[in-house]
């Protein structure tokens, strides 16, 4: 089965390259990506653009927007971009870099919201120029919801309801919601069946190594609680596959998320929605 990874990092931040050493075990480089997704059939993924100008300090408010992937010079086949925003450095010349690699780079699909770490909410003003040049350019608008990988985010920005009024006010801008909020899954869930506009993708619901992931996957009180959250959807067109990749290892979250769709939805959850709502082809 042919899979799209929905969101990945691809970032020298120093929480990662932590997390890949010390907790999911993941060879975090171009190689450890190439050899990940041969052999899980990865044919596509998504990357969230993310930077630190200081070790450690992210989410850095001297980080420069648009925010980029910087692992190494070189981007492995298949991975498409989403440009990171840092509302403290957002300006006229990050919008102009923004539109011209809107209209030049095919790798870039969209745009990424960092709710929770920055301390703005997503429907705040000084996103709206953002969120213009998404539309002009049908470009996808993605945000952080739920939990955050840092002690210093505030929650009050990244509770996913707070989509529901982005999405109601913008009702043209084609919205993913990161990580299914959680926890707060159920309110993630009914946001999305609410705005037509509004998809969930299903990466980071877990941060581990494959032992961890496959113990999860085994606990049955948390397989059913993202399964009953999920029937808000009626369906499964607006769940996008995803790893937050190096957070965990890519096989073993394949089959972690296998266990929350049944298998005539694996077409559409790991390949199809996010063909769709990235427009990849």
């Amino acid at each position: 089965m042919k899979i799209i990874d929905a969101h990945v990092h691809y970032s020298k931040l120093t929480a990662f390259l932590d997390c890949a050493g010390q907790t999911s075990d993941v060879d975090y480089s171009f190689e450890g990506f190439s050899k990940e997704t041969s052999e899980h059939e990865v044919v596509k993924a998504v990357c969230m653009g993310l930077s630190e100008r200081t070790p450690g300090a992210f989410p850095d408010k001297s980080a420069a927007t648009p925010m980029f992937a910087d692992l190494t010079e070189k981007l492995p086949p298949g991975m498409h971009l989403c440009l990171g925003i840092n509302p403290s450095t957002l300006d006229e010349l990050s919008l102009a870099e923004m539109e011209e690699l809107y209209k030049s780079n095919p790798r870039v699909v969209g745009t990424k919201i960092y709710a929770g770490y920055y301390h703005v909410h997503v429907y705040d003003s000084v996103y709206d120029p953002v969120y213009a040049l998404a539309e002009k350019y049908d470009k996808t608008i993605v945000i952080h919801t739920g939990e955050t990988y840092s002690s210093r985010g505030l929650l009050k920005y990244s509770h996913p309801l707070n989509v529901d009024e982005l999405a109601v006010t913008h009702p043209d801008l084609r919205i993913v919601a990161c990580h299914m909020g959680v926890p707060w899954v159920f309110d993630a869930c009914e946001v999305a069946a609410k705005n037509p506009n509004v998809f969930l993708d299903i990466s980071g619901m877990l941060v581990g190594n494959a032992a961890f992931v496959q113990g999860m996957s085994e606990n049955q009180l948390l397989i059913d609680r993202y399964r009953q959250a999920m029937l808000y959807l009626e369906g499964y067109s607006k769940l996008l596959y995803g790893t937050d990749w190096p957070l965990v290892p890519m096989g073993a979250y394949i089959d972690f998320c296998k266990k929350l769709v049944p298998p005539e939805a694996y077409e559409d959850v790991f390949y199809n929605n996010a063909a769709r709502v990235y427009k990849l082809g």
